[in-house]
């Protein structure tokens, strides 16, 4: 009887002593630390923050002794204290030994801080290029959105990659320019706090255009100091930037603005004539029961002409330079104004609340002209593409952590809706005279969609199983019909998916994903061509593993697939549907992080695919610019003796411009520079982009056109010149 009495004592005072740890990791503005890795030297039980800084760590009672680190912090000892809730780190500069794997599913975006950091961004242009094996083009004067090429995908400006900022999506639906239009100008880089991206369509709380991957952005809520800076270099380039903090040394509120102005000539023969502004300002209140808010509203405005896309043929021939043009009245003007109100709220110590709601007005016009004379040989093939939209909606989840478990699970909805009024198309002459409308209505698109998302924990196993589901609403008034009639239809999608995780320790995850996804077509086509795909679907499966070999070096690859239903998006240009059947990816992605000493990084990623249609005979089942090899990489130094600098390289392989790939698309290799110097409250730094001269074009197709003394039509490369060596310096200003 007295063993069992000591038994049942030594029971009890284990569950009285030893239990759980709650807590949050902050820096020292008070903004919340993700992804923190805190471990219990007495009890080896360790936990990682999520989102909102928070932690839960087992078995752990006061005066046992716990070490924190995060990415970019220095690393911190500290003793429980039950009354102590709140550990804050120092920042310091990042080391890759500081990184812990988890067992999250989008493990890997924890090294966009360290590129980030490595590598900073200076324009909105390259935001996107920090995605390792995402390349961009530039092919419309600066104003343009971006063409975007990942996993085998020319995903022209954004049909198979959903773009997102603090919850706010960018992919316009039904655009006048093509669907999925993703225009990421309105961001200011500096602004920007992280970049969370995933490849595949793996991920529930992503839905339309999250196929080949979703990116999405998080904006600052603080900012250490006000600033100023000038840059100033080649081809007329100004930018001005101004961020000021509104409310310092303020624990619980905090608010900033920023300002950006840029113009831009360009090399080109015929001025671009390129200026955009933006205005930024945020706020964010954290309320007595650790509830927060932001508000966030910005204004973007452009405008630019263009050299367009020139035939090959022209500078084989010595009329024009690689930087003339056929039609230099092309160009445009377009803006964008957000609202968006973000809020957390705390329900109980395993359940919170995150959403956000979001209102955008946006305006677009742009001038093209790609086949010249063959279509009006008079007044010639000039288009206007011009939209009026309203963009308006919110996403909410529920995030649980199971009582007693590590597992959690989140439930998810939200509606986004779409308003576009007079969308048009129209062949036009010298920007000035309409000659006729081609296109001219009103689309409204409404997306309902709600998912469930859980994270079961089972030792060093976690079993990601989701399901999302998608009502989609479809409605477009003709305004050059003869009869007044506004055309509806409807859809229901729905999209599982499956992941599984193994991490042993901090060091290694292994992962197995699979899921469904879509990317949905544009509403003119929907309601008018019934035969065609509304939400075709994508079917893939990543397997692969993030791990470090060695404390200063982290190594990550995976073997994908990827098949679509049917590949084929509404093509503004002509006001058509291009159909190109079911396709079919491949592929192998490989990169690294290596830090040589405690200031110098290597890093470099490799990604191959092999892409082809299903539905073609061999030979002629090439699908145009959808790339098979590229790779990005570089190294840098980062405040030594307050210099930082960066050599990085971006290269894309030749590639079939069409089907039977009888034209083929170049590759290019190019390389940029840039150095800073920090003294005291002053930064020097130069940028240098296309160290080498390289001559490369930037984007290219296979177009059919004709010019003005032409008697039939030539079909070739028609093609985008890259940048040639272009510098430009920078001063800031700290206060």
């Amino acid at each position: 009887m007295k063993n069992v009495f000591q038994i049942v004592v030594l029971l009890l005072s284990t569950i009285a002593f030893s239990q759980q740890k709650e807590g949050v990791v902050t820096d020292t503005l008070g903004n919340t630390i993700e992804n923190a890795y805190v471990y219990n030297e007495t009890t080896k039980s360790h936990a990682h923050t999520n989102e909102n800084g928070q932690f839960i760590l087992d078995k752990t009672s006061d005066n046992d002794v716990l070490t924190i680190t995060a990415l970019g912090f220095k690393k911190k000892t500290q003793l429980v204290n039950g009354s102590e809730k709140t550990i804050i780190l120092t920042s310091s500069s990042f080391n890759i030994e500081e990184i812990v794997i988890s067992k999250k599913n989008n493990a890997i975006s924890q090294i966009m801080k360290l590129d980030l950091q490595n590598s900073p961004v200076n324009s909105s242009q390259e935001i996107l290029r920090k995605v390792p094996g995402l390349f961009i083009g530039q092919h419309g004067g600066g104003g343009k959105a971006e063409q975007i090429f990942l996993r085998g995908f020319d995903i022209d400006h954004g049909t198979d990659i959903a773009l997102s900022v603090d919850g706010m999506p960018v992919n316009m639906v039904s655009h006048a320019h093509g669907q999925g239009y993703a225009d990421l100008h309105f961001v200011i880089p500096e602004t920007l706090d992280k970049i969370d991206f995933g490849k595949g369509s793996y991920y529930a709380n992503k839905g339309d255009f999250a196929t080949a991957g979703y990116v999405a952005f998080k904006t600052k809520e603080k900012i250490d100091n006000n600033s100023i800076s000038l840059e100033v270099g080649k081809f007329n380039t100004i930018r001005t930037l101004g961020m000021f903090n509104l409310l310092p040394n303020n624990n619980k509120q905090s608010a900033f603005i920023a300002s950006e102005y840029i113009t831009f000539d360009g090399p080109y023969v015929s001025s671009q004539n390129f200026k955009r502004m933006n205005l930024f300002g945020k706020f964010t209140n954290v309320l007595e029961d650790k509830s927060k808010f932001s508000v966030t509203a910005s204004q973007f405005s452009s405008e630019w002409t263009a050299s367009g896309q020139i035939p090959q043929r022209l500078i084989d021939a010595g009329i024009i330079s690689r930087f003339g043009a056929v039609d230099d009245t092309e160009g445009g003007k377009t803006s964008r104004s957000n609202l968006n109100v973000e809020y957390y709220k705390p329900i109980s110590e395993n359940l919170f609340f995150k959403g956000n709601t979001f209102y955008n007005n946006y305006q677009f016009e742009l001038y093209s002209n790609f086949t010249f004379f063959l279509e009006n040989p008079i007044d010639g093939d000039q288009i206007k593409q011009k939209e009026n939209r309203t963009i308006y909606g919110f996403n909410g989840e529920f995030n649980k952590k199971m009582d007693n478990s590590k597992s959690s699970y989140q439930v998810g909805f939200g509606l986004r809706t779409d308003e576009t009024k007079d969308s048009e198309l129209s062949n036009t002459k010298n920007r000035t005279t309409t000659i006729n409308q081609l296109k001219l209505g009103n689309i409204s698109q409404k997306n309902y969609f709600s998912y469930i998302n859980s994270d079961i924990e089972l030792g060093n196993f976690t079993i990601n199983p989701a399901v999302r589901f998608d009502y989609f609403q479809f409605s477009y008034l003709d305004k050059l019909s003869p009869t007044f009639q506004i055309d509806n239809e409807e859809k229901v999608k729905i999209s599982p998916k499956l992941n599984f995780l193994f991490a042993p320790n901090n060091k290694v995850q292994y992962f197995l994903k699979s899921g469904l996804g879509f990317h949905s077509n544009d509403t003119r086509v929907i309601v008018s061509q019934t035969d065609k795909k509304t939400l075709p679907t994508s079917a893939g499966a990543d397997l692969g593993t993030i791990f470090k070999p060695m404390n200063n070096l982290i190594i990550n690859s995976a073997l994908w697939f990827l098949q679509l239903e049917q590949e084929f998006v509404y093509v503004g240009d002509a006001g058509i549907v291009e159909p190109s059947g079911k396709t079919r990816r491949m592929g192998i992605d490989f990169g690294f992080r290596y830090q040589i000493s405690k200031f110098i990084n290597l890093n470099s990623d490799i990604n191959y695919t092999y892409a082809r249609s299903t539905e073609e005979p061999k030979g002629q089942n090439y699908i145009p610019l959808a790339p098979d090899l590229t790779s990005t990489g570089g190294i840098s130094v980062t405040n030594y003796k307050g210099f930082s600098s960066s050599l990085n390289y971006r290269y894309l392989k030749s590639r079939p411009a069409k089907e039977d790939n009888s034209i083929v698309a170049k590759g290019y290799f190019v390389s940029d520079f840039n150095m800073n110097y920090q003294y005291k409250k002053i930064n020097y730094g130069i940028v240098i982009e296309n160290l080498f001269n390289t001559k490369w074009n930037e984007t290219q197709f296979a177009t059919e056109s004709q010019l003005q003394n032409e008697t039939q039509s030539v079909e070739e490369i028609h093609f985008t010149p890259g940048t040639p060596f272009f510098i430009k310096g920078k001063i800031t200003y700290t206060f």
